[in-house]
């Protein structure tokens, strides 16, 4: 049996693994200064970006939170797997090799990572079947719709057959348990034991923002088939439906690029969208959009300002303005622009691609209306403004839009635009906005902004950077320590020892020195992490600031200078405070004194050492 994965092994693989990479998958990153990144925080919800990656170190910090880590930790937090599971995992992406000490440990694996595997398997199985010629239908189906084999394999679409148990049957060979595909949502249970969950229909694959399939979307092909249209997986421990979005693995790199999303209604829609060239494009599997929809997006958007753009695409009828009513509820909470976009003759992007081309589906985004006019419209459309008393009645019920709007700028010019919808007089409009808006307890559009660092829910006090004494002593020991955390490999080993090895002036900041110095090998690839999680509480979270802050310098070249400058000011500090001391003690003893002579000759030691250290600076 195979025992703990080698030390060296654990190293090598984190070592040969870019952080941004993994955390980029789910994060949309930017550049925050030299070697560090930037993001919102996909442990809390935030506006503003607090969550700081830096590559060099393989390290992570959340300013607002608190969270932190290395790469291991940070799969481990989001996809809840074992230590050994996130470092197989990572050796799996790079293709090397692990080796395990005999005699250890079996390695640890939870549940979900037979959930992936089953449903990885599963996906394949169902591709495989679309090649059979059970499945004509489904495949006359994706050709009716515009989509051929191409189509097909690039967004990995199957067919699962007819009969009961043929996916079950191919899953249980590869060695799968009942107990495993029925956790996955694959099968069923029965009178008569488990049966296939999907069974002659056309099968999407849901794939979470990296890639893994979690489960699936199965489109009803027969007239036999008593079950609904669309059918889903169920909530599993790897599948949450309120939180997916199909078609984000494909679309998150130009997402975050673009700082543009398009939500459609269905698998495909997505396709045609994608094919089309709006390759931005997702919807939701089976359930309403939602806010958890909108924590996802924005982390991938990292819609940090108002420049992005959301375009939702909703069916003219009844229902799509039901939705879209729904969706603006929970849109407020994007600091992107929201826009709703309706196809002509209330096609949808399928079948407007289907009569029209390609070229129709990328001009549908062209006659998107932003959100805050769709839903005035519709809250008014029921309203005889010809008479005073629709008018009021308009107003009354379109006021509470405009009074929930958090853009300061934004909100009087929607008070004209109402007041011009309504034929009414600006200001009466104005003042039933701010009566709403007092009514409704909405927090005031022109507060600043929400708290940035919660406390911890324990009630224990953190320290941080910002909690730090305002003294020049402090702003010394804050810069060198951040410097050296962050390009200590790069700096004289020797320097940094001589800098660290008095204690220093700042309590907190002496627990984090303490740490770094007792570091073994600044060399070695990772020691500023391992060196943060030796650092004793309550002063953990500071080190973790420290090793992931922003050092003012333009570059890499420059940054090392500076680091190694604070360092020797630390050295010349030291210097200073002995000579001060020495200074004084001679005043206490008599000049020709064996003590006497003694300290003049360290005395003297010390202006060498002076002089040797600010030639090294110049």
């Amino acid at each position: 049996m195979a025992g703990r994965i080698r030390q060296a092994d654990v190293d090598e693989v984190k070592a040969r693994t870019n952080i941004a990479d993994i955390i980029g998958e789910r994060v949309a990153l930017k550049s925050a200064g030299v070697g560090s990144m930037k993001g919102l925080c996909p442990f809390h919800d935030e506006r503003s970006p607090s969550f700081n990656v830096r590559p060099q170190a393989g390290f992570y910090h959340c300013f607002g939170c608190g969270e932190s880590g290395d790469v291991y930790s940070f799969l481990r937090a989001m996809d809840h797997v074992t230590f050994t599971e996130a470092v197989e995992r990572l050796a799996g992406r790079i293709g090397y090799t692990l080796h395990y000490e005999d005699g250890g440990a079996a390695p640890e694996h939870t549940g979900r990572a037979r959930l992936y595997a089953a449903n990885a398997a599963a996906a394949e199985f169902f591709r495989a079947q679309l090649m059979t010629p059970e499945a004509d239908t489904a495949r006359r189906f994706l050709g009716q719709r515009g989509f051929d084999a191409g189509a097909a394999a690039h967004f990995g679409v199957g067919y699962a057959p007819k009969g009961w148990s043929g996916m079950h049957a191919a899953l249980r060979a590869q060695g799968f348990t009942d107990e495993e595909l029925t956790s996955a949502g694959l099968v069923s249970q029965g009178q008569r034991g488990v049966y296939d969950r999907f069974r002659g229909r056309v099968v999407w694959p849901i794939r979470d923002v990296t890639g893994q399939v979690i489960g699936f979307g199965a489109r009803r092909l027969y007239d036999d088939d008593n079950g609904p249209k669309y059918l889903n997986t169920p909530e599993t421990t790897i599948y949450k439906k309120a939180q997916v979005l199909y078609g984000l693995d494909l679309a998150k790199r130009d997402i975050s690029r673009e700082h543009r999303v398009v939500v459609v209604e269905g698998y495909t829609d997505v396709m045609a969208c994608h094919l089309a060239g709006i390759t931005t494009a997702i919807a939701t599997c089976g359930t309403a959009f939602g806010s958890d929809h909108i924590t996802v997006l924005r982390r991938v958007m990292g819609d940090d300002s108002t420049a992005g753009e959301v375009v939702f695409t909703f069916d003219p009828d009844a229902a799509g303005q039901k939705a879209a009513l729904r969706a603006f509820a929970d849109a407020k909470r994007f600091n992107a622009q929201t826009y709703v976009a309706t196809g002509p003759q209330g096609l949808d992007p399928c079948d407007l691609r289907l009569a029209r081309g390609d070229g129709a589906v990328r001009a549908l985004l062209e006659t998107k209306v932003p959100m805050v006019e769709f839903v005035l419209d519709q809250r008014i459309a029921g309203y005889d403004l010809r008479s005073v008393e629709g008018r009021v009645g308009a107003l009354r019920t379109a006021a509470p839009v405009v009074a929930e709007l958090r853009d300061p700028l934004l909100q009087p010019e929607y008070v004209r635009v109402l007041a011009r919808r309504l034929g009414m007089d600006t200001e009466d409009v104005r003042r039933e906005v701010e009566r709403s808006g007092r009514g409704g307890g909405r927090r005031d559009a022109t507060a600043g902004p929400e708290p940035a660092q919660p406390a911890p829910d324990d009630g224990a006090v953190r320290v941080t950077l910002a909690t730090l004494p305002r003294t020049p002593d402090a702003g010394l020991e804050r810069d060198a320590l951040m410097g050296v955390l962050q390009f200590g490999h790069r700096m004289d080993s020797s320097l940094v020892a001589r800098a660290l090895e008095l204690p220093f002036r700042t309590p907190a900041l002496d627990a984090v020195r303490r740490a770094v110095l007792e570091a073994p090998d600044m060399q070695r690839p990772g020691w500023s992490v391992d060196a943060v999680a030796t650092v004793r509480e309550p002063y953990r979270s500071l080190a973790a600031e420290l090793l992931a802050g922003d050092f003012p310098a333009l570059h890499d070249d420059a940054a090392v200078a500076s680091a190694g400058d604070l360092a020797r000011r630390l050295v010349m500090r030291g210097l200073d405070r002995e000579k001060a001391e020495l200074l004084g003690a001679i005043q206490r003893v008599p000049a020709e004194s064996e003590e006497g002579r003694g300290i003049r000759l360290r005395l003297r030691e010390l202006d060498v050492r002076r002089q040797a250290l600010a030639d090294e600076a110049s």
